[in-house]
């Protein structure tokens, strides 16, 4: 009797400590900053600075329009996703950030986005200014020359998730099921 009373004092003892460990964690990297203040140009033509990311769960993405195949096929999914979740994402704002400012002008963006969702707002600027908010929400870019003069970008192909705050939610990774990309926007949606 004395010996399961132990076994079950040690075995909460050994949960409260695991749930502290995991809530410190998640509490340490809920505070972290993530992005940095950036003044750019949505493929409206109209100033978008870092507080379009607040007040609403977000979506981000970046790439550019030239790109062979992840682009085209993360933004046909994304806009899948977002019709699949109906009324249960209606608060989601979703956005495309160019990572090819030399050629993704907000007219270029603007005509590339007309081609998967109006709910996509694309975002470009000038190149300095464009590579800097991509550094400051640590996403991998490179120009890589190709046969020709021309190049094409390797980039980062997860689709970043920000909470109502602006802060880090999580990503879906290129290629996710479908299924497991719907429950982080619903629970992006929720505030979970």
């Amino acid at each position: 009797m004395m010996r399961a009373i132990l076994v079950g004092i040690l075995v909460v003892m050994a949960a409260s400590v695991g749930w502290l460990t995991f809530d410190w964690y998640r509490q340490q990297n809920a505070t972290q900053a993530y992005g940095a203040p950036f003044t750019l140009v949505d493929s409206h033509g109209q100033p978008i600075t870092q507080a379009a990311f607040r007040n609403q769960p977000t979506i981000l993405f970046f790439g550019f329009t030239h790109c062979p195949e992840v682009c085209p096929t993360t933004l046909f999914e994304l806009d899948g996703w977002l019709k699949e979740l109906g009324s249960e994402g209606k608060d989601i704002k979703a956005y495309f950030i160019t990572i090819d400012p030399e050629r993704d002008t907000p007219k270029v963006m603007n005509n590339f986005l007309g081609n998967f969702s109006s709910r996509i707002t694309g975002i470009s600027g000038p190149p300095d200014k464009v590579w800097a908010m991509a550094k400051a929400f640590n996403i991998y870019f490179r120009k890589v020359e190709t046969d020709g003069g021309d190049y094409t970008m390797d980039h980062t192909a997860s689709v970043i998730l920000l909470n109502r705050k602006g802060d880090f939610a999580g990503t879906i990774a290129y290629g996710e099921s479908e299924k497991a990309a719907l429950a982080k926007l619903k629970r992006l949606e929720a505030g979970a």
